[in-house]
């Protein structure tokens, strides 16, 4: 005889039945939370909340924050479901402005964050928390400056010759098809292994180096390396039980390997570069020992996460930048050719040569380079986490603390609102004039305040050395493996085209 019935069949399914019953009861006994508190909200599904299309990877977590934006249209913020996680998205722009710079120290750490032992991932300017990370930027920003910048330039102008004799030696002078996305990765992972590490990578020529391979592995968007991404932003919670590794097992070895040899070498033989490397042995020298931030040191893992973070989000940020540039203007001729004028007189008056100067009087560029980022910045949302009980401006809404809080900046950026015809692609937006014309808040697309992207000068100079370099001497233009639109990796954490991007390229004369 069995516990409660004649039959243990009967008494098993009579206890899964209970059990079923008991986790949708946890599952969905937040749910109705921001509707009781009068804030719109999407309906959720029973264990995935408003998250189901990103868990079973059919939407972009970019595209997912979008539509959130889209279907609140109207309202300063709307409430949604990470499984059963109340958390609130943000719409209004000075609302925006008081979480991102006046109310920082309410929403000064991310909500996304690796596991504590994960420490690349966790001890990283990227995912450190307060007050840890204010004491790190603080000692990580002259790294970063215009002047450092001024320094490293000619070791970036040299990648850039590399690119130039790489696309010499495919011969276009027909047009001929390549994939832009990969030669734009090939190229900022070069330009950063010169300025970062010291290394001579020339992924451009060998697309199977070492170095090139980490950064793939680090963005490896199949199913599992984008499941675990989507843990570490959107359930941190998770981490530690999951083992999601935010750089990957593999890319982290063999990156936590590379910075250590080269670091000791440098040492040992006092090299100099000019470079990352350098700065980040200045700052182990000076700081080893150093006390005031708890739970960090200048040294071991938690030195080497800077580089691997800079090595990350710069190529791959500044490769997606170069590659939807030069999908936009093939499509649109008569940007390309504005903008090509633009790049030779500026050559034509520096005798051929490529300088920091010119690079920064092209204005055009600039316009370019920004409509862009408004239509794909490279990581579409900011998240945030609220530290403490926040009454909301000018509302009776208190956000609790534990909250998680996202920007939409994918939404921002295609509203009409804010900028018309969306769609369009129109560098114009960005004179002068027209920006002073925008709300602020609106654009933004390396962030805002106190955590806006430490690199973001270095970003966009990569980005804009390889499209001088392309346009300068190329048209490009679509082929018949051009995707239009262009559809997004629903399994991408950043803006990635699902496939390449397939571009022709021809020689000008």
């Amino acid at each position: 005889m069995a516990i409660l019935t004649p039959y243990w069949g009967l008494d098993g399914i009579m206890f899964i039945t209970f059990l079923m019953i008991a986790a949708y009861l946890y599952m969905t006994r937040k749910f109705k939370y921001w509707a009781k508190r009068g804030i719109m909200e999407i309906p959720p599904t029973p264990f995935l909340g408003n998250f189901g299309d990103c868990i079973l990877q059919k939407k972009a977590p970019a595209e997912f924050v979008r539509d959130l934006y889209r279907e609140s249209k109207g309202l300063p913020y709307m409430g949604f479901y990470l499984f059963d996680k109340p958390s609130f998205l943000v719409r209004d722009p000075q609302l925006i402005k008081h979480i991102l710079v006046k109310d920082f120290n309410s929403f000064s750490d991310r909500y996304s964050s690796a596991n504590v032992k994960d420490r690349l991932g966790y001890a990283n300017l990227f995912q450190m928390k307060n007050p840890g990370w204010r004491i790190l930027r603080s000692k990580l920003t002259p790294i970063f400056t215009s002047g450092k910048l001024k320094k490293m330039f000619d070791l970036m102008v040299m990648v850039t010759k590399d690119l130039d004799n790489y696309l010499e030696s495919l011969n276009f002078n027909v047009p001929k098809q390549m994939d832009i996305k990969n030669m734009c990765c090939c190229f900022t992972t070069d330009m950063i292994g010169t300025t970062a590490f010291g290394l001579n990578v020339n992924s451009l020529r060998d697309p199977k180096a070492p170095f090139r391979q980490a950064g793939k592995k680090v963005f490896d968007y199949q199913l599992i390396r984008g499941l675990e991404l989507l843990i570490i932003f959107f359930v941190p919670h998770l981490t530690k039980y999951t083992g999601a590794i935010f750089f990957g097992k593999e890319a982290s070895d063999y990156l936590r390997t590379t910075f250590w040899n080269i670091v000791n070498h440098r040492i040992q033989t006092g090299e100099k570069r000019n470079d990352v490397i350098d700065l980040l042995i200045e700052l182990k020298q000076k700081h080893e020992h150093d006390t005031d931030i708890s739970d960090f040191t200048f040294n071991g893992d938690d030195l080497v996460a800077q580089a691997v973070i800079f090595y990350s989000a710069g190529f791959d940020t500044s490769s997606t930048t170069m590659c939807y540039t030069l999908y936009e203007v093939a499509l649109n001729m008569d940007i390309q050719r504005t903008l090509r004028k633009e790049i030779l007189d500026a050559l034509e008056e520096t005798g051929g040569n490529i300088t920091y100067e010119m690079v920064q009087s092209l204005t055009y560029l600039d316009m370019v380079v920004s409509e862009t980022l408004r239509r794909y910045p490279p990581l579409a949302f900011l998240d945030r986490v609220c530290l403490a009980d926040y009454k909301v401006p000018d509302s009776d809404l208190v956000l609790e603390k534990g909250t998680p809080v996202y920007v939409p900046m994918m939404g921002l950026h295609n509203d009409p609102e804010y900028f018309p015809e969306p769609e369009k692609y129109d560098p114009e937006r960005f004179t002068d004039e027209n920006k002073q014309k925008r709300p602020n808040f609106v654009y933004f697309p390396f962030g805002e305040g106190p955590h806006t992207c430490i690199g973001f000068r270095m970003g966009l100079m990569q980005s804009k050395l390889g499209i001088i370099q392309v346009l300068s001497k190329y048209e490009v233009t679509p082929c018949k493996k051009t995707p239009i639109p262009v559809r997004q990796n629903p399994k991408g954490m950043t803006t990635t085209p699902v496939g390449g991007m397939h571009l022709n390229l021809m020689k000008i004369s």
